[in-house]
């Protein structure tokens, strides 16, 4: 409850710190041991699920919707993610040609409860179930409503809430989107999934057609990952 008042009074701090602080927890993963990466990950999961419930009342736009495009998106996105493969196209090798020994901001340890835990044990499903209801419930939510509803509006315009979710823009998109895709290993697959729910709340006006892309493309990836053993994309 103490975060209400605060979130109340600024709207960028309710769009941001959230964001900010699930960031800082997935930060916190491996630093304490290897078994960290996974117990920091239900703890920022369990974070992220009541942050959004404190900030719920404050971000009108952060609500579900539903549409075909939306469905559409969040399957190509996930075919992009898997089908997408190359020496260029993640940033473990994207940085080793330019000359750096390890990845910048991307991590070299495969996320494999199955080895840690023991192969099909009981935590390591656990840990399997909370990464695909973290990354489908907890991540759509907290990101789309950072980068689409706040950074993209906030280049456009300092004051972004009179920005219209509508609006086109070539500088804050392109800024959005890599900055998007260079969070994530998979660099050339999370620019092309950034543009994507970009576009889909520009042609819907509202944030909840790309939380559902998002959590449909997170989800099917979760999914790839059990089954193919693909846990390089975790």
């Amino acid at each position: 409850m103490f975060l209400r008042k605060p979130f109340a009074a600024s709207p960028p701090f309710v769009r941001v710190a959230p964001f900010v602080i699930f960031l800082a927890l997935t930060f916190c993963q491996g630093q304490f041991g290897e078994a960290s990466r996974y117990w920091f990950y239900l703890a920022k999961t369990l974070a992220g699920a009541w942050l959004i419930w404190e900030m719920r009342p404050f971000v009108s736009e952060m609500r579900w919707a539903v549409s075909w495009e939306a469905v559409v998106v969040g399957v190509a996105v996930f075919a992009a993610w898997v089908g997408l493969t190359g020496e260029w196209t993640t940033q473990n090798s994207l940085w080793a040609k330019f000359g750096f020994p390890q990845p910048l901001g991307a991590s070299l340890k495969t996320w494999n409860p199955n080895g840690q835990f023991g192969d099909g044990s009981a935590l390591a499903w656990l840990m399997m179930v909370v990464r695909i209801a973290g990354s489908t419930l907890v991540v759509p939510p907290l990101e789309e409503v950072f980068y689409r509803s706040f950074l993209y509006r906030y280049i456009t315009k300092p004051d972004f809430l009179s920005v219209p979710l509508t609006r086109f823009s070539w500088t804050p998109f392109l800024a959005t989107v890599a900055i998007f895709g260079f969070s994530h290993n998979e660099w050339l697959a999370g620019i092309l999934c950034g543009a994507a729910y970009q576009w889909l709340v520009i042609r819907k006006n509202r944030l909840g057609d790309a939380m559902t892309a998002h959590a449909i493309t997170n989800f099917l990836l979760g999914l790839w990952v059990i089954w193919r053993g693909a846990w390089q994309f975790w």
